[in-house]
């Protein structure tokens, strides 16, 4: 990957619609060598997939969490795999080493929805403590990391 390679990473960042001429004109390439490196990029899995970022708000989630999970001995990895991909309003399930076991990301709609959520998974089996924050702000939320060349 080169300094062209991350900038056209950088231009997809902000606009993964963005044409490949509008790529073109800021990369001073051809549009077919732009189509070629994006096809180089993705091969190498450096792009991993497109996507689309919706606002939580439009969608009445108004509350962000962050859910740090201590975890029993007893815990099954399954059950809780299954809970998280069947639950809409989680958004990401992470396992750590480490001072605390896991953490889910949730949207939902406030602390009602919220509550309902916490006590479906305090019911699976090996939860032990759950610590609940809830977000307040967010000064920086990058959706992805960022290239280097």
């Amino acid at each position: 990957m080169d300094h062209i390679d991350s900038e056209i990473l950088q231009l997809l960042q902000k606009n993964a619609r963005i044409s490949l001429s509008e790529i073109s004109s800021h990369v001073n390439l051809s549009v077919s060598a732009v189509s070629e490196r994006l096809k180089k990029l993705e091969q190498s899995e450096l792009i991993l997939r497109y996507t689309t970022i919706l606002n939580p708000l439009s969608f009445g989630k108004h509350l962000e969490v962050y859910v740090i999970l201590l975890l029993d001995p007893g815990f099954d990895a399954a059950a809780m795999e299954a809970f998280t991909a069947q639950e809409p309003d989680i958004l990401e399930y992470h396992c750590f080493a480490g001072g605390s076991d896991a953490l889910i990301k949730i949207y939902t709609e406030g602390t009602a929805s919220l509550n309902s959520i916490l006590g479906r998974l305090r019911r699976l089996p090996g939860i032990g403590r759950l610590v609940v924050h809830i977000v307040t702000g967010s000064p920086k939320n990058d959706p992805s990391v960022k290239p280097i060349s």
